[in-house]
């Protein structure tokens, strides 16, 4: 079975409370709670609607707000890293720090190491944000040009996705984050109909099903 790690607010309705885990600010380990933002069940629906028979592994590392920390992440990813060969293929982080931060690089590596696929939020424009702008980490943004099965190739390892923008008429969550999902989504997708693949196979398979190539570009009317 297919296994991607959530990296998110947590479990929703769909998904048991056990063995997810939450990884708290003082830096202890606790039974995950219920999703209270609603962004990680938002994440887990969208691997899902692109990848049915996906098992979804999550780890908290946000509470009653969209924040959190580079060691709450790197904790989460270490927790994946220490289960060896049955830690999730595919790991989601539909999130983005601005600085670089020497724990979250290190568990990043340890996973990269290990042969899993990571993919993290990126902005299509702008300063460079982590975890995605590590080595070997695939950057995901949303992309308004993409219908829900196309993908854009916007740089070596940055590709963008639908991601729930308003240019598609839907409401709420959007942007990098979403787009990460879909991301994610995909290689659930391809990984349950070829088999595993690393994170060089990951990028050069998204790579092949690209049909937009560069920047999205705004146009100004009249």
């Amino acid at each position: 079975m297919l296994r991607v790690g959530v990296i998110d607010s947590g479990p929703g309705p769909d998904d048991p409370l056990d063995p997810a885990r939450a990884f708290l600010a003082d830096g202890s380990v606790a039974p995950a709670r219920p999703d209270g933002l609603g962004h990680g069940t938002a994440v887990a629906a969208i691997i899902r609607r692109a990848c049915p028979g996906a098992a979804i592994l999550h780890a908290q590392v946000f509470d009653d707000r969209p924040v959190t920390s580079a060691l709450r992440i790197a904790a989460a990813l270490r927790w994946f890293h220490a289960m060896g060969a049955e830690r999730p293929q595919v790991i989601c982080m539909s999130l983005g720090l601005a600085a670089d931060r020497a724990p979250l690089r290190a568990a990043c590596a340890a996973l990269l190491g290990q042969g899993a696929v990571l993919v993290s939020a990126h902005p299509a424009r702008g300063a460079p944000c982590f975890p995605a702008a590590y080595p070997g980490v695939i950057g995901a943004t949303g992309d308004a040009r993409c219908g829900w099965d196309e993908l854009s190739q916007l740089g070596p390892a940055l590709f963008g996705a639908w991601c729930n923008s308003p240019e598609h008429g839907a409401i709420g969550m959007g942007g990098a984050s979403i787009g990460a999902a879909r991301i994610a989504g995909h290689l659930a997708a391809i990984m349950a109909a070829t088999g595993s693949l690393d994170g060089p196979g990951a990028v050069a398979a998204l790579a092949a099903r690209a049909c937009h190539h560069g920047a999205e570009r705004k146009r100004a009317d009249g």
